[in-house]
């Protein structure tokens, strides 16, 4: 018995050891996830796509730049000027010199204020020759000066009077305004190279070009060999390819034309014709001096719509005339803009500043008055006899009152 127990034992043992050892087949795992088939497609991630921010480019802003202009007319000194400056000077122990500062001390600020202040300066200036008066003109050097001093940038030597001493006059004045740096002149030159140099100046960024032309020099003329260049208004082929060239080179054109007919208010055909021509080659002010009294002045437009303006006359600055008209002369003003993107320019904001040149008895203490502080007592002591209300009154209405500024 003990030998068949062992022998089932051992049997036992064997089994139970076999099914320890067996190991349990289990399903495949599954991804979770749709598995794809032939009927199918799948489906996948797409990729990330990375989107720059969307930037404006606004246009640059423009600058403007102005640009305040004024203006003044003949400034014709007879001996009655100059030798009241001459015992002034004397009277403060200047033995030597001329002291014209009462004759412009009351419109000085309208000079000063200005960035730009041009002036027909109607006689030669230079203390080479002796001072002479009418009808061929000399004035001292001390007058430049003054107009120096008193704010002018800008001298405009086209006129009727630019050859009464002849070429040596001519070179005379000619040395005078070029001694003083910074200071242009124009209108009158050394020769033709001095003549295609086209003067111009800038001015809180514009650049202004300066041209001046006359009608005549009464009767004068240069010497056949002389090198000296004074432009006649009748060389229109000239002109246009000077004022065309201007534009080229310059923001601005002035154009200075002595024309007109003298102690006359009224306008002639002749000057409206060359101010169009003017304009339409590229002028785009244009300030007219000649008949010694105020003229009427108006925008003038070109084919493609811009504009340039034109004072007809600007009357005198100063003189001893006698005729009422003569007495009546006008500062001019306007703004000069410039776009710094497009380089448009625009004149705007003209006015018309009348003046007086008032003195007494025997032209005595001649001077300049704003018409805006010109006084009923002062009217009534002038020296011109027909110098009354009723032809002030009568000049000025020639000034168009959307222009016409006292103040």
């Amino acid at each position: 018995m003990k030998a068949v127990k062992s022998f089932l034992c051992v049997i036992c043992c064997v089994a139970l050891m076999s099914s320890c050892g067996r190991v349990e087949e289990k399903p495949p795992m599954v991804p979770d996830r749709t598995v794809a088939t032939e009927a199918t497609e799948p489906i996948t991630t797409p990729p990330t796509t990375v989107t720059e921010p969307t930037t404006t480019t606004e246009p640059p802003e423009p600058e403007f730049y102005e640009v305040n202009l004024v203006c003044a007319g003949d400034n014709l000194i007879h001996s009655s000027i100059y030798n009241q400056a001459k015992r002034r000077a004397k009277a403060n122990g200047d033995d030597e010199g001329y002291d014209f500062s009462y004759v412009y001390e009351r419109v000085e600020h309208y000079i000063k204020d200005a960035d730009l202040a041009i002036l027909n300066q109607e006689t030669i200036v230079t203390d080479e020759l002796e001072p002479s008066d009418y009808p061929r003109f000399c004035s001292p050097a001390d007058l430049g000066e003054q107009m120096i001093e008193l704010g002018f940038d800008a001298f405009s030597m086209s006129n009727n009077h630019v050859l009464d001493r002849g070429e040596e006059g001519l070179l005379a004045t000619l040395r005078f305004w070029d001694s003083h740096e910074g200071i242009i002149r124009y209108g009158a030159y050394r020769d033709e190279e001095d003549m295609n140099n086209i003067r111009t100046l800038e001015v809180n960024g514009i650049t202004f070009a300066f041209l001046g032309y006359t009608e005549h020099t009464n009767g004068l003329s240069l010497p056949e060999d002389s090198p000296c260049k004074v432009t006649y208004l009748k060389e229109l082929d000239v002109i246009e390819q000077q004022i065309k060239r201007a534009d080229e080179i310059a923001d601005v054109v002035i154009v200075s034309p002595h024309f007109g007919k003298e102690i006359s208010n009224d306008v002639t055909e002749s000057q409206r014709t060359l101010a169009k021509q003017f304009v339409d080659w590229g002028a785009d002010i244009i300030i007219g001096t000649q008949p010694h009294t105020v003229q009427e002045m108006e925008y003038i437009k070109r084919d493609d719509g811009t504009e340039g303006f034109c004072f007809y006359c600007l009357g005198n600055f100063v003189s001893a005339q006698e005729n009422y008209k003569a007495m009546v002369g006008m500062i001019g003003e306007l703004t000069v803009t410039k776009n710094s993107l497009t380089g448009e320019i625009s004149i705007s904001d003209v006015g018309a500043v009348p003046i007086i040149t008032q003195y007494g008895a025997n032209y005595y203490q001649i001077h300049i008055v704003p018409y805006a502080e010109y006084t009923d007592e002062e009217l009534a002591a002038h020296g011109s006899p027909d110098f009354n209300r009723q032809n002030l009154d009568k000049v000025l209405s020639y000034i168009p009152e959307e222009f016409l500024r006292v103040e």
